[in-house]
């Protein structure tokens, strides 16, 4: 993936309703979900649910299958994956050791809510 891609990727996902769209898409694995069971999980209304599954596909995050009269949409594992890499490629100039975080992320955000 190259900086275009990953731009128009981040700006897909910047959007409240379409990144819970995509993390219930990557949650329901290669089945996906149809846009019934979009809407009624998220409790979008069709037409806002339409726009934001456009969107989505057009920046390459995920895909319809069609099943006769029905579709399915389903994340795209390939282009996420790419996505988290073009993220992390040459992280840390190279050394990842470097990159591994020192204290766990839970500990974290549990010292975080305790000031």
């Amino acid at each position: 993936m190259e900086l275009k891609d990953a731009s128009t990727a981040l700006s897909a996902l910047g959007h409240v309703t379409r990144l819970s769209i995509f993390r219930l898409l990557v949650e329901a694995g290669p089945v996906g979900h149809t846009p019934g069971q979009i809407a009624e999980t998220l409790s979008l209304p069709g037409a806002t649910l339409s726009f934001h599954l456009k969107e989505l596909a057009a920046a390459g995050l995920i895909e319809g299958e069609a099943h006769g009269r029905n579709i399915s949409y389903r994340a795209d594992f390939a282009a996420m994956n790419g996505l988290l890499e073009f993220l992390t490629r040459n992280c840390c100039g190279g050394d990842a050791d470097r990159c591994a975080p020192t204290v766990p992320v839970s500990s974290t955000r549990a010292s975080a809510s305790k000031a």
